[in-house]
């Protein structure tokens, strides 16, 4: 059965349909009520020479449908065939951040906090996402110091002869030694860090004030003291929360676009409690020819773009899966499903969800006002106007997850051939440049033959032991020229020195890809024009071409006196004394006879002076 043949039998309830090319891949996904009536709209658009649409069903040979229930599981089944298959002619969210989410490792015997930006089904408790995002960071933080839970890579499946460094500096229970803490007494910090993250702040207070009280019953006032803490934490959250809520307004994200040329820039604003605490940006070099046009509530900015269809395939894709919706959700272009999308949403988060598409009045300023912004990203994205040096700075602490914009950044690559003068450098990015005085060489001293993840971990401890005894701070990213091999053993170095909260991140030759210690299985791709991206390979570049110029450096200095061995009664000893002396191998050569001499005995130096000039006709 030809393709047109599958369309005029299909039958009229709802459903997603996949176009597929001659290769068999998906090349479009849709949803629709009525499969017949919306899938035969294509051969009536192809017919009347619709651009969009003709592209598509020039390459379409094949089309797959799949029955549902109703329009709301349409919806869902569409957007998880679109992030499945990722086809040319749907929108594909492309988006240079993602917010942070706190998680809870419950389903582990001692449960760990860390910050993530992916959600798994893991058995792990997510809360967030937190704006702006070091937010989250500063959650975590506070409960290392407050309620002692760990977010460290140490394996607590198994106890360990000694505790790391948290534990002394009082941010850790310690449960990687074993009775230095208590099951009991580890379940119920958790349980603690449940209630703070849930906000059930009320409840918090109400146990720790009991425990407080208990303990200084008992005269264990360490544990008291504690407690107390914990309750002027908990206290100083609710005055914040109470001002927090006292601002007019709800919680609501708002969307801007400027498309021009082909490309396309949107912001996105992230109100909560009435302001703006973020914004996001979204880019597209080449926005997919949508095949549907219809539902715009408003004629397009260019006559190529059609904003309704854009914005119903981006909001699915950005709100479907997650866990929290805002209430509000402000677009500039209104669009067909506007509603069962809205229906959807709340249905998932079990609140009502608002989308809307204003038209006057302070919301549509507002959406106004992101529309400008997403003119600027814009200008800054497609025109190659340089960031600031602060911008660029900010851009990789979000892409990297670094609590903070990194001052310093210290670089580290590996250089031999086949394992013959192995060294390594070390060059460093400060302040918006290389401070080429900073740079340092190290000849690898422990390492036999190829083995570059050894070496890596040498030349880490022995920096980081250096600056850990002169008391030196400590770079704001550790970076590694290579994979996740090299990654791991700087890792490993500077847990051995009880560094185990330094960010530490490698870029991957080839690929380009930037994977962080500790998420590596969330590798950071940036996009190959990203600023950041060229930040990177800059300080990457630099410590490969500096350890490669120290590698030629040793192996001239290794092999200049190499030819001293092969005359008979030169050794090690007296090829060292020559070169010393003479200050190189070719001052060696033109030395004469009684030069030698000078510094090695009479047969000696006959026999060094007859094998260069010997080609000459010397004797």
């Amino acid at each position: 059965m030809d393709l047109y043949e599958k369309i005029r039998n299909l039958p009229t309830q709802p459903g997603v349909y996949l176009y597929k090319n001659a290769e068999g891949e998906v090349i479009y996904v849709g949803k629709a009520k009525n499969l017949r009536s919306r899938v035969r709209s294509y051969l009536l658009e192809a017919a009347q020479a619709n651009a969009k649409t003709g592209s598509l069903m020039r390459e379409a040979v094949d089309l797959e449908t799949i029955l549902v229930a109703n329009e709301h599981e349409a919806l869902a089944l569409e957007n998880n065939l679109i992030k499945q298959r990722k086809p040319r002619f749907n929108i594909l969210l492309r988006d240079d951040k993602t917010y942070p989410y706190v998680k809870l490792t419950l389903a582990d015997r001692y449960p760990k906090v860390f910050v993530t930006r992916r959600l798994r089904k893991d058995g792990a408790a997510y809360y967030g996402p937190y704006f702006p995002g070091n937010l989250a960071y500063r959650i975590v933080e506070l409960i290392h110091r407050s309620f002692l839970l760990p977010g460290c890579k140490v394996d607590l499946s198994r106890y360990h002869p000694r505790a790391c460094l948290q534990y002394y500096i009082h941010r850790c229970l310690g449960p990687c030694v074993e009775r230095l803490t208590s099951p009991e007494a580890y379940a119920e910090a958790v349980r603690d860090t449940q209630l703070f993250l849930e906000g059930r702040h009320a409840e918090l207070e109400r146990a720790l004030t009991a425990r407080m009280m208990a303990a200084a019953e008992a005269q264990q006032f360490e544990a008291a003291a504690r407690l107390r803490d914990q309750l002027a934490t908990v206290h100083q959250l609710q005055e914040k929360q109470r001002m927090a809520t006292a601002e007019l307004g709800d919680d609501a994200d708002v969307f801007g676009y400027h498309y021009e040329d082909g490309a396309l820039a949107v912001n996105l604003f992230h109100m909560r409690a009435g302001k703006i605490v973020d914004r996001r940006e979204f880019f597209w070099e080449e926005v997919p020819e949508l095949p549907e046009a219809g539902g715009d509530a408003e004629a397009s900015t260019a006559p190529d773009f059609h904003p309704g269809p854009f914005f119903s395939a981006l909001l699915k894709q950005l709100y479907i899966d997650q866990q929290y919706v805002p209430r509000s959700i402000l677009t500039p272009a209104d669009f067909d499903d506007r509603e069962a999308l809205a229906a959807l949403l709340a249905e998932r988060t079990g609140h009502k969800i608002e989308l809307a598409a204003p038209q006057r009045g302070e919301r549509r300023s507002l959406v106004d006002l992101a529309g400008q912004n997403a003119k600027q990203s814009y200008t800054q994205r497609f025109r190659v106007l340089e960031p600031s040096r602060k911008a660029i700075q900010e851009a990789l602490a979000d892409a990297l997850m670094l609590p903070e914009p990194p001052r310093r950044i210290e670089c580290f690559d590996i250089s031999h051939i086949q394992g013959s003068e192995t060294v390594a450098s070390l060059v460093v990015w400060e302040d918006g440049k290389m401070n080429k005085q900073a740079y340092r060489k190290f000849k690898v001293n422990t390492v036999a033959g190829v083995d570059d993840f050894a070496s890596m971990r040498e030349v880490v401890a022995r920096r980081y032991r250096r600056l850990q005894e002169e008391n030196q701070p400590m770079p704001s990213l550790v970076l590694i020229d290579g994979g996740l091999g090299q990654l791991h053993a700087a890792a490993e170095a500077l847990e051995s020195l009880g560094l185990t909260s330094q960010p530490v991140a490698a870029i991957a030759k080839r690929e380009e890809i930037l994977y962080l210690y500790g998420n590596e299985d969330e590798p950071v791709v940036l996009d190959r024009r990203s600023p950041v991206l060229h930040l990177v390979q800059l300080i990457r570049d630099e410590s490969h071409r500096f350890a490669i110029g120290y590698h030629r450096q040793r192996r001239a200095i290794r092999d200049r006196g190499s030819e001293l061995l092969e005359i008979p009664g030169v050794g090690a000893l007296t090829r060292q004394r020559l070169l010393t002396h003479f200050g190189s191998l070719r001052e060696v050569q033109a030395a004469t006879a009684d030069s030698l001499a000078a510094v090695v005995n009479g047969k000696t130096a006959q026999a060094i002076w007859r094998h260069f000039h010997a080609a000459q006709g010397g004797a």
